[in-house]
């Protein structure tokens, strides 16, 4: 794992990483039936650091592929996938095969809803395998590779992958080979810092619990530096952004997230608090939704499903209804901060939906963001 001191939370690695790594074991023992490794150094090219993964277990199958087994740690990080095994097949490819490496999903790795079934292998994973397996083909030879997470099917059940159009398993997701221990306890520390640092410098800034919020800034014209990562640690945050007597803050987040301030919760994990579907119908209600669309709500298997029901009853309900929710979290972001510190924090908020676009726009959350663009 990646280095650190006591005063840190230990960061981890992606599963990108640990599917590579198998695949690369698999593929030396498929060359070479005496090289049976326990370990794999790989590049993770991003950042353009060594990996050292253990192989736990390795083994030729009976129709001539090798299977490497590794087991994920995200170091310390409030994740389900901790210690899940990863399963990494690998076969030479059948004659006529047209890619050099085909790349599979197996049990356990989701489906793209929104991509004609594709398995859920996202770029990151795919230029990472590829970097590290194809300069060992031979000439004249391709490679078949599929990753298998036996438990990938029961953990998806228990994640918001539904809402982004991924269904029966999880995706080899991520930019870097890194995972950051955003959910944990040290690093709110580390994230006090930083806004202490950027209070120095700005008296409005925006808040973003990850990596979807602090791209979407870029795009809306957003200061970069004046971005935030929150992760889940919103409510300290917040405090922290009351204490240091910030002027504004700009909440900009995906609505599944940020709608749990609606409801007074101002830690966002789900293993804290969850109660998405039922804040949202209470703010339905408040709203004089007819009773049976709240009913529907409440039976919506994600919030993002709640938020598609109202839009296909009456947009024009979905863009009130949100209006009251982004307005109520304002009040209640403000409210926690005064009962906290004592002092004033203005908080505008901007939720978006899974593709990116933004669903509303508080009030205060408009004149906050004039003071964020980019000069």
């Amino acid at each position: 794992m990646p280095a650190s001191d006591t005063a840190s939370p230990r960061a981890g690695y992606t599963l990108p990483v640990f599917a590579c790594a198998g695949a690369l074991a698999a593929l030396h023992h498929l060359r070479d039936t005496d090289h049976r490794p326990r370990a794999i150094t790989l590049d993770l090219l991003n950042p353009p650091l060594p990996a050292t993964i253990a192989i736990d277990q390795l083994a030729p199958l009976p129709d001539g592929s090798v299977l490497a087994i590794t087991h994920s740690d995200p170091g310390d990080n409030l994740d389900l996938t901790r210690n899940t095994p990863l399963w990494s097949v690998v076969t030479w490819g059948r004659v006529g095969q047209p890619e050099r490496i085909l790349l599979q999903g197996g049990e356990g790795i989701g489906r793209q809803l929104n991509r004609d079934q594709a398995p859920a292998i996202y770029q990151y994973a795919r230029e990472l395998i590829h970097h590290h397996l194809t300069p060992l083909i031979p000439e004249g030879k391709t490679l078949c590779v599929t990753i298998v997470l036996p438990e990938g099917r029961a953990l998806a059940d228990r994640t918001s992958n539904a809402a982004f159009g991924v269904v029966e398993g999880l995706s080899l997701l991520g930019t870097s080979g890194i995972s950051a221990p955003l959910s944990a306890p040290g690093q709110l520390d580390q994230s006090r810092e930083i806004l202490r640092a950027k209070a120095d410098q700005y008296a409005h800034l925006v808040f973003c619990l990850g990596e979807n919020g602090l791209d979407l800034a870029c795009q809306l014209g957003i200061d970069p530096d004046r971005r935030v990562k929150t992760a889940n640690w919103l409510g300290p945050m917040l405090v922290e952004a009351g204490q240091v007597s910030l002027a504004g803050v700009l909440l900009l987040g995906y609505h599944g997230k940020l709608i749990k301030l609606a409801g007074g919760i101002f830690h966002t994990h789900h293993h804290v608090a969850d109660g998405r579907q039922e804040i949202l119908a209470a703010c339905c209600a408040a709203e004089g939704v007819a009773l049976p669309i709240i009913q529907e709500i409440l039976k919506a298997a994600t919030v993002e499903a709640g938020l598609q029901s109202l839009r296909d009853h009456d947009a024009q309900t979905a863009q009130r209804v949100y209006r009251h929710i982004v307005a109520r979290i304002d009040d209640r972001a403000s409210a926690y901060v005064h009962a906290h510190t004592g002092n004033p924090l203005t908080v505008g908020t901007m939720v978006f939906d899974r593709q990116r676009q933004v669903i509303a726009t508080s009030d205060r959350a408009r004149l906050l963001f004039e003071q964020v663009l980019v000069d």
